[in-house]
């Protein structure tokens, strides 16, 4: 359903009675819990935990995920701070009598392990050159966010992912939204990825965070995809999210067949697998903004792609001479800057607010 002028007073509704409308301040102002806390519900490669918490009783279950890929911590840090409120909360709170909320702030403890020396627990924002130094990212088809089993008894998938898969079965029932915390490295603002069984019923999400972005004086980052991987444009800002079919076909398509071969569903995917037709969504958020991206929309995109060689240059001169000084004024006066850890946790939030408005109102 659309938010016409036929509807309106309807959303005014939904969004007066929603538990969760404004909730965001005093989310980021609990001290979020401890990276190993919740219940272990699997372990990873390396033995670390994979820790959960199932919050609330309400009739509505939400998935929340985060570190899908490592080198993405802004995801994990606000599930951190959303578990630590939620469980502050008096049972008698709409947040826990209206919905249930699972949440695994980080299915990547080994991930989460080698990216710790850039990022810290609760920066303001993050250090662009530790961060080049540092960062660390499993290749296509190891990464956990497309490498879900297909059935449990797949057993050839990473532990990660088969333990979130069969603690999600637990439900023994539909999700009414599924929320995969990501971010970039660079663009010019924050991205919203939607699925594409929601492309038509997405009006009031979509309208909900543009307004969100531009009243915090961002812009969206914009691109065309073309289809590429299941990005199909629905205007700026706004894009389907990536398929498992699509993300093998691209692999087929460079005639990299081992790399095409090791994808498996997405987490969105898996909690479709579960039965209802949920709102699965995935947020893009930036480390840095890169000034001037998305006013051509490509690809190509030629002050992308000038940011992009100018950034592997930086990479460069701090692996050969180790200048951070160097880099770090070069990067100020070329523009580029940190995006506040904050904000990006602001515009996950508002991301996830808009689509449980949304599926209340469809």
């Amino acid at each position: 359903m659309g938010i016409g002028s036929s509807s309106g007073s309807r959303l005014a509704k939904v969004e007066r009675r929603s538990p969760v409308h404004e909730r965001i301040r005093p989310i980021l102002a609990t001290t979020p819990v401890r990276r190993n806390a919740g219940d272990v519900i699997g372990q990873s490669r390396d033995g670390a935990s994979v820790c959960a918490f199932r919050i609330g009783t309400g009739a509505h279950r939400v998935s929340l995920l985060g570190g899908c890929h490592a080198d993405e911590p802004v995801g994990p840090l606000l599930l951190r701070h959303l578990a630590a409120y939620l469980l502050s909360l008096p049972d008698e709170d709409p947040m826990l009598q209206e919905y249930e909320w699972w949440l695994i702030p980080h299915v990547n403890p080994d991930g989460e392990a080698r990216n710790r020396r850039w990022y810290g627990d609760d920066d303001a924002a993050y250090d662009l050159t530790n961060y080049l130094a540092g960062v660390v990212r499993e290749p296509p088809g190891d990464d956990i966010e497309f490498g879900f089993p297909e059935t449990s008894s797949d057993h050839d998938a990473r532990p990660e992912p088969r333990a979130a898969y069969e603690w999600w079965r637990r439900a023994r029932g539909p999700f009414a939204l599924h929320a995969s915390l990501h971010g970039m490295a660079f663009a010019a603002g924050p991205w919203f990825l939607i699925d594409e069984a929601w492309r038509d019923r997405s009006d009031h999400l979509k309208e909900r965070c543009t307004r969100t972005v531009t009243d915090l004086g961002y812009v969206l980052h914009d691109v065309e995809r073309k289809g590429e991987k299941g990005f199909v444009r629905l205007g700026p800002g706004f894009c389907t999210r990536p398929h498992s079919a699509y993300m093998r076909r691209h692999f087929l398509d460079l005639g990299d067949r081992d790399t095409a071969n090791r994808f498996r569903p997405s987490s969105m995917e898996t909690i479709r697998s579960f039965g209802g037709d949920p709102l699965t969504i995935v947020s893009e958020m930036p480390l840095f903004i890169t000034p001037g991206v998305g006013e051509t929309l490509g690809p190509p995109d030629p002050v992308a792609l000038e940011w992009k060689e100018r950034i592997e240059q930086w990479r460069v001169t701090l692996q050969t001479s180790g200048t951070d000084v160097q880099v770090r004024e070069e990067a100020v006066r070329a523009g580029l800057h940190p995006m506040p850890v904050r904000d990006q946790m602001t515009f996950q939030w508002t991301f996830i607010v808009s689509g449980l408005e949304q599926v209340a109102l469809d």
